[in-house]
């Protein structure tokens, strides 16, 4: 960590409230919230997620969480359903409409952040991903290169992480439409 932990913990902060504030100016217009979007991005890939690893990935409080998909669920952009491998978790997974609905999200927010991050050029960009991947996974108990993945390409922050849980699709949870 730094010498002077509270700077870089303050940098940080600033930085992510920030971000997140210009990525909310693009999300009003679908009345989204950051945290859904997170969540519907962390979804975007074809296989269910367990809600535990959902809640690690998103950093949302699990109770916090099961709220959002339940919004999400009865918006008809997630479904829940059982995994088959172990019966007491439950995978979340993109509807149809909810795939559809992250890639209009997803796009209006490549539109309001540009091509790349604000006050950064792509090199600097490319510099502080797996920095900041690394300082994650030190900071969350992993090897600290790289084994908790930071997208460093592609749409969204869920896509090629390690942790997705995968079954095929049978016994739906939730509300489907």
């Amino acid at each position: 960590m730094a010498r002077r932990p509270q700077e870089l913990l303050h940098l940080l902060t600033r930085a992510e409230r920030l971000a997140a504030r210009r990525v909310q100016s693009a999300l009003d217009a679908f009345g989204c919230s950051v945290e859904a979007w997170r969540v519907l991005d962390l979804l975007s890939g074809e296989e269910g997620r367990n809600m535990t690893a959902l809640a690690e990935d998103a950093a949302l409080p699990a109770p916090t969480l099961t709220k959002i998909v339940d919004q999400l669920v009865d918006q008809n952009l997630v479904f829940r359903r059982v995994d088959p491998t172990d019966r007491r978790r439950v995978l979340a997974q993109l509807t149809p409409r909810g795939l559809r609905r992250r890639r209009q999200l997803s796009r209006a927010v490549r539109a309001e952040w540009g091509p790349s991050s604000p006050g950064l050029t792509e090199g600097e960009e490319d510099q502080l991903m797996p920095l900041l991947g690394r300082l994650s996974g030190a900071l969350a108990g992993k090897d600290g290169h790289g084994g908790e993945g930071v997208d460093s390409g592609g749409e969204g922050i869920g896509n090629g992480r390690q942790e997705i849980t995968t079954a095929p699709a049978g016994n739906p949870v939730g509300r489907a439409r």
